[in-house]
C-alpha cells in the first residue's frame, strides 16, 4: 500500500524511534536489587514495556504482565525506579536503523513532524535531547502533557489542530496496539513498525494500514 504525501506525521517514541530497553532494564534490575528482589533481565523487561511506567513497575514486581503485587512494595519501588531511570535515561538507548533516514526524508519534503509518547515528560525531553532528536519535532507530547494519552485520540487530534492538518491526511507511526487504536480513533492512517514493543505480539494482527520492518522503508510508502 502507498500513501499520498501526508500533511503531518506523528511518531511514537519507545519501540519506534528509540530502543530504550537497555536503560529501562538497568533501572528495573537495580530497583529489584534495592528492594531485595531478583533482577528480571532485559529480555523480560522488553516484553512488559507499554502503557506507562507505573504499569511497567507493576509488571517487573510481579514478574509477568498481570500478576498480583503487594501495594506497599509498589509504593516503595515506584519512586525508586523513577530516581534510577532519571540517572540512566539515555545512557545506552539508541535510535533504530533507518530512523535518521526517515526523518531526513520528511524534512526534505517539508512535512511537519511531531512525537507523541506515553512516556512521562521528565524522561521524554532529556532522552530526545541526548540522542539529538529534540529539534526534529515541531511538537512533543508526553503521557502527562494532556488529560488523556494513547490509546485515546486526544494527543493526536491536539497535534493535528496545532498544525492545521486534516486527520484523514495525517499519519501515525508506532509499534503497539495502543498506537493503532489511537490512530484509528483519531482518523489517521497508521503505519506500524514490526520491531518494537508490543508485548511479544505481531503488530500486523492489529491491522495497521501498513507494516514495515525498518523506517528506512518509509519513503517508499509515500507517493512522489
Amino acid at each position: 500500500m502507498t500513501f499520498p504525501l501526508p500533511e503531518l506525521v506523528i511518531f511514537d517514541l519507545d519501540g519506534t524511534l528509540i530502543d530504550s530497553v537497555p536503560d529501562i532494564a538497568t533501572s528495573a534490575d537495580e530497583m529489584m536489587r534495592e528492594i531485595g528482589g531478583e533482577p528480571r533481565g532485559e529480555a523480560g523487561v522488553r516484553q512488559w514495556i507499554g502503557n506507562g511506567i507505573e504499569n511497567l513497575v507493576r509488571r517487573v514486581l510481579a514478574g509477568d504482565m498481570d500478576g498480583e503485587i503487594d501495594e506497599a512494595v509498589f509504593s516503595r519501588a515506584y519512586p525508586l525506579f523513577l530516581k534510577l531511570y532519571d540517572q540512566h535515561n539515555g545512557e545506552r538507548s539508541t535510535t533504530y536503523p533507518g530512523v535518521l533516514a526517515a526523518l531526513d526524508f520528511l524534512e526534505r519534503k517539508k512535512i511537519p513532524m511531531a512525537c507523541v509518547t506515553n512516556k512521562a515528560s521528565r524522561f521524554t525531553d532529556p532522552l530526545l535531547e541526548r540522542l539529538g532528536l529534540r529539534s526534529r519535532f515541531g511538537v512533543i507530547l508526553s503521557g502527562d502533557s494532556l488529560p488523556k494519552k494513547k490509546p485515546d485520540p486526544m494527543p493526536l487530534l491536539h497535534v493535528a489542530e496545532h498544525f492545521g492538518a486534516n486527520p484523514s491526511g495525517s499519519v501515525l507511526i508506532g509499534d503497539s496496539i495502543s498506537d493503532v487504536k489511537a490512530g484509528r480513533a483519531a482518523g489517521f492512517s497508521v503505519i506500524a513498525v514490526t520491531y518494537g514493543y508490543n508485548h511479544g505480539q505481531d503488530i500486523r494482527e492489529a491491522k495497521p494500514d501498513a507494516a514495515i520492518d525498518s523506517l528506512a522503508e518509509l519513503a517508499g510508502l509515500f507517493e512522489a
